[in-house]
Order: structure tokens, then C-alpha cells, then sequence
């Protein structure tokens, strides 16, 4: 469900920036910081690496990119 929402300028100009270093859209940008901020909200224990490493993780199985890892001996 989309949503209409009010923005400060400074956000959406900071939110322009990034998304273009990115490749994304402005609106993803956004999207992509509320989710890294609601997920560190509830889980203070993990570190901003961990959540993006784990987002990375989970859409890298979704796309079916993934390989069996084997272990040395």
C-alpha cells in the first residue's frame, strides 16, 4: 500500500544524494534507511554492519545466488 507522506527538504536533498552514489531512487534511499533504522531499533545489539551484511544475505537466497560453502580439512 502506497502512502503520501511529508518530508523535510534536507532529507530528500541528503536522500537525492546518496541514492545517486547508490543507484537508486530517491524513495528506495528512504525506504532502504527506514528499514536499517527500524531493524536497529529492535535489535540494539547488532551493529549496522551485521543488518546490512544480513539484508545483503537474505536477498542474494532470494535471488538463488548462493552456493554451498565447503570447509578446509
Amino acid at each position: 500500500m502506497a502512502l503520501s507522506v511529508r518530508l523535510s527538504d534536507e532529507l530528500v536533498k541528503q536522500a537525492q544524494s546518496v541514492s545517486a552514489v547508490m543507484y537508486r531512487s530517491c524513495a528506495k534511499q528512504i525506504e532502504y534507511w527506514a528499514r536499517i533504522g527500524k531493524m536497529a531499533e529492535e535489535n540494539p545489539e547488532l551493529s549496522y554492519e551485521f543488518i546490512r551484511d544480513t539484508l545483503i544475505a537474505k536477498a542474494e537466497s532470494n535471488n538463488n545466488d548462493v552456493s554451498d560453502y565447503e570447509f578446509d580439512n
